[in-house]
């Protein structure tokens, strides 16, 4: 009977420190969401939007050849300079909907009602996955074709591309830029040494490959092989031979 009443109160004791620890580690959870929620910066205007944000637009540009000045003036105007609900409470920065998204959801009235979008930790992760929604993405393959200093045609090959519905959309982002100046962040660039000597390698393309791969795998940007390549757009074709700037000499 001793042994039978040892063995209920080990049981009892054991449940009791699961739950214990399990509700530790909500509470630390929560913590850190609350954390991140605290880390989201608020903005008092459009120029500190821009100041908080012209360098993340600049890396962006640098990685994924879309100009800095289109990527702030759709922060500025889909975001309301960070001053939106999608911003503030899922760090959402460009009004990307979920479409294929299996991550965290907020649901928000748009051009229908509680339409679901997309919510991210932070907000360089928006500006990230805005890279990427656009690079992946076929309809938007044009857009590549295009200098990256010539916004206005961006502008307008976003609405072309249906970013957005709303007509205007193209003069609104080219209101913005030329209003605030951003065209200028479209002419930083990385720092590079003068110069320099580089060796290359040859690579034959194979199925699944892209130039956002490529970059990754040799740590160039997409630039530099579009460059040595002299290809128009992000496309590439299997059997394609590219050369690949492999280090400096």
């Amino acid at each position: 009977m001793r042994l039978i009443l040892s063995f209920v109160v080990l049981l009892f004791l054991t449940a009791c420190g699961t739950r214990k620890r399990i509700s530790e580690r909500d509470v630390v959870e929560k913590v850190q969401n609350k954390e991140e929620k605290i880390q989201v910066p608020v903005f008092n205007s459009t120029l500190e939007y821009i100041s908080y944000f012209k360098s993340i637009a600049i890396k962006e540009m640098d990685l994924y050849d879309i100009p800095a000045s289109i990527t702030l003036a759709q922060g500025i105007l889909e975001s309301g300079s960070g001053k939106g609900r999608l911003a503030l409470e899922a760090n959402n920065h460009f009004g990307i909907k979920c479409h294929d998204w299996t991550g965290p959801a907020i649901y928000h009235d748009d051009d229908r009602d509680q339409e679901c979008f997309r919510k991210y930790k932070n907000p360089a992760s928006s500006y990230r996955d805005h890279s990427l929604f656009l690079t992946k993405r076929g309809r938007y393959s044009n857009l590549f074709k295009l200098r990256k200093n010539d916004y206005k045609a961006w502008a307008k090959g976003l609405k072309k591309a249906g970013y957005a519905t709303d007509k205007k959309y193209p003069k609104k982002l080219i209101a913005i830029i030329e209003r605030y100046g951003l065209s200028k962040y479209d002419k930083k660039q990385k720092n590079k040494k003068l110069n320099a000597k580089f060796s290359y390698t040859t690579y034959t393309v194979v199925k699944g490959d892209t130039i956002y791969s490529l970059s990754k795998r040799y740590n160039i940007s997409m630039e530099e092989i579009k460059k040595a390549n002299n290809l128009v757009g992000p496309s590439l074709s299997v059997g394609q031979t590219l050369k690949i700037k492999t280090n400096e000499q």
